[in-house]
């Protein structure tokens, strides 16, 4: 029988040769997975064969990853700011980058009770639940035009201890009616443009959902949309921000000016990219 150790070389070959980035780290993530263990656990199990199930699942988790699919479509889950987050190929994978947008709201108004939050495009629930996590007692209103998107949202924050801070509505930004004002509009809206959607990587391309990607126009479709419908529900003092993409905050901040918001600001992130944008409704 394999070793765990034959096992891993074999498997990060594979995964090399296919062109997969960290292929060792991949290969160890796959592993852990199937035998329900830490990464590091591995290192003192080297020499301990595979149970023939063992094998049989793991093959089919590295042939997966060697058609391209994500690792945490094929495990289904990911950790987001310090939470677990269910993912299927119905929401997009969650990106160490959107925590700082969640970091930014959370350093702001750490110590202000009761705030009336909206996500827009909630995708598996991650920014509301994080928020949720690290506020104190906020009413969080979700949106999303997904409604299998909206389903795992929901299993998330049961998975995570949440009843009842987050009411979620299925529906369009565009054309949806809001009942009350909001003290902070968040979003991570598609923002890659059609163009550059062709050129994403593999695993990108070919498992995340489409539109949650791209806005299917020039990648600012959204910002401005959401800009400009969300004002009026904005408490006086009351804050909007955006998740922005590469290259593209010189023309968010001209959204946001145009639409008369103020005292606008972009944070960088750990690459010293501009990566999230907000701004104040007088």
């Amino acid at each position: 029988m394999l070793t765990l150790i034959e096992v891993l070389t074999k498997s990060t070959e594979y995964l090399e040769k296919k062109g997969i980035d960290s292929a060792r780290l991949n290969a160890e993530l796959l592993l852990a997975e199937v035998l329900n263990c830490k990464r590091l656990d591995i290192y003192l199990r080297f020499d301990k064969p595979l149970a023939e199930d063992e094998l049989v699942k793991y093959r089919e988790f590295i042939s997966r990853r060697g058609k391209y699919e994500p690792l945490q479509y094929i495990v289904g889950y990911t950790e987001f700011y310090g939470q677990r987050i269910n993912v299927t190929k119905d929401v997009l994978i969650p990106r160490p980058e959107t925590e700082i947008l969640v970091e930014s709201i959370v350093d702001q108004f750490r110590s202000v009770p009761n705030l009336k939050i909206i996500d827009i495009g909630t995708g598996s629930g991650n920014i509301s639940i994080a928020l949720a996590k690290n506020l104190i007692s906020p009413s969080i209103t979700t949106i999303d035009t997904s409604q299998e998107a909206i389903i795992v949202a929901k299993n998330n924050c049961t998975l995570n201890n949440l009843n009842g801070e987050v009411d979620f509505v299925h529906g369009d930004i565009l054309t949806h009616s809001f009942q009350h004002e909001y003290d902070i509009v968040v979003s991570n809206p598609p923002y890659i443009s059609l163009t550059e959607y062709e050129s994403l990587q593999n695993e990108v391309k070919y498992y995340e959902p489409k539109n949650a990607l791209t806005d299917f126009h020039d990648g600012l479709f959204y910002f401005e949309s959401i800009a400009h419908k969300m004002y009026d529900y904005l408490t006086s003092g009351g804050k909007i921000f955006f998740e922005i993409g590469f290259g593209q905050s010189a023309a968010v901040k001209k959204i946001l000016t145009n639409n008369k918001y103020s005292h606008i600001e972009i944070i960088k992130d750990y690459q010293n990219i501009d990566r999230v944008i907000f701004g104040v409704r007088e």
